[in-house]
């Protein structure tokens, strides 16, 4: 239970990829960690891409980031609707300039270009979005999972193994 004491903060809104949010969330939780649905509206169901659905515990009014040690931005269509949120790209600059780890895969890097924090920062995402990333001033890379510092981030869900152990393990340091 090297997680317990940790809280995470996961992203949600409607379409997010299924298995993007559920598999790290399951992985953080095995090994102690607090996780919360976080979404625009406390105690609504979003419904992912392929059906699964996930409830809100918090709105984004109810939190924030300096209750939390990490965040998880999953993918799917949901994240072109997050970085619409003001709160959302909040959460992701003050997460950043605290050092706490940030999860992104697939097209979750566009709430990361949002929130202009990208620049000179070693990614991977899915190559959908791969001109997105190096636009934003990111370096790209076709790999499983990518490290830098304490933003993790991954390609599309055969990648989650990798991907859920680099977030857990940067969350344990």
């Amino acid at each position: 239970m090297r997680l317990e004491g940790k809280k995470v903060m996961a992203i949600v809104d409607e379409e997010f990829e299924d298995l993007e949010l559920w598999y790290p969330v399951m992985r953080l939780r095995e090994e102690g960690a607090t996780v919360h649905f976080v979404g625009n509206e406390k105690r609504k169901t979003y419904i992912g891409k392929y059906g699964v659905p996930a409830t809100s515990d918090f709105s984004y009014q109810d939190v924030t980031s300096k209750e939390y040690d990490g965040i998880l931005v999953p993918g799917g269509w949901a994240p072109d609707k997050l970085r619409r949120y003001p709160e959302v790209l909040s959460f992701v600059r003050e997460m950043d300039r605290d050092e706490k780890p940030i999860g992104q895969i697939c097209h979750a890097g566009w709430v990361l270009i949002s929130a202009k924090i990208l620049n000179g920062r070693k990614v991977t995402s899915t190559p959908g979005i791969r001109d997105d990333m190096e636009n934003a001033g990111a370096e790209w890379f076709d790999e499983a999972v990518v490290v830098d510092g304490h933003i993790i981030s991954s390609r599309r869900p055969p990648d989650l193994p990798p991907y859920a152990k680099a977030f857990a393990d940067a969350l344990a340091k």
